[in-house]
């Protein structure tokens, strides 16, 4: 029979590290990933997303969420695209890290945006799955940059892109669900990145990177 990953390369990767299973999210994956946005992301009223999506009345997200995945997978192209990524502790569904990029053949550059459950959230999780894609986009993707943004309160997420090594890259204003942000945005090149002390293990890249038009391993694989 022939495998998910087989249709569509992307459901065949997945990225290890010493706490989490990292891997594209499927369907099967879609109720956790709604029960962990309902148990809360965030302080009531205190959205670190430009897009509100988390206060959306509880009968709106399930379908809302499930709308994002799949138009996600529907406009993934090599020239532009989205990877959605389940993050796991052991067989518990902790959240999402994303990692996007648009004309990455050019720019070499990774954009990254993520979200963890309240009760995942001051454990180290999110440096780790932060780190976990930068170390497959700069080590196995080749690409040059890695850029993320956040509003300037958000200490929390500005506060990991410290610790990995990321440097201010300006302010600017943007509209966040009806109100207005300062947002701070940031930059990591593979000279600036503070890496982890462990390795990162990697499944199903050579599809992954084949269906991106990169076809890249990185030495000795």
């Amino acid at each position: 029979m022939t495998s998910l990953a087989e249709i569509w390369p992307p459901f065949g990767l997945t990225l290890t590290t010493p706490r989490l299973t990292i891997r594209p999210i499927l369907d099967a994956d879609i109720p956790a990933a709604v029960a962990a946005a309902r148990s809360g992301v965030h302080e009531p009223g205190k959205s670190p997303f430009s897009t509100p999506w988390t206060e959306l009345p509880e009968d709106e997200l399930a379908p809302n969420m499930a709308q994002w995945y799949w138009r996600c997978r529907a406009n993934f192209t090599p020239e532009s695209w989205t990877l959605l990524l389940a993050i796991w502790h052991h067989d518990e569904f902790l959240g999402v890290q994303d990692i996007a990029a648009k004309n990455f053949q050019t720019l070499k550059t990774v954009g990254t945006g993520s979200w963890l459950k309240q009760s995942a959230q001051g454990q180290g999780f999110g440096k780790e799955m932060r780190a976990a894609v930068v170390s497959y986009a700069f080590d196995y993707l080749n690409a040059e940059v890695a850029e993320s943004e956040a509003a300037v309160w958000n200490r929390q997420s500005l506060g990991v892109s410290t610790s990995l090594g990321y440097e201010p890259n300006g302010i600017f204003r943007d509209g966040w669900g009806g109100t207005v942000q300062d947002v701070q945005k940031v930059r990591l090149t593979p000279t600036t990145f503070k890496r982890p002390d462990w390795t990162l293990q990697v499944q199903g890249h050579e599809a992954f990177s084949s269906y991106l038009g990169i076809g890249h391993l990185p030495a000795g694989d």
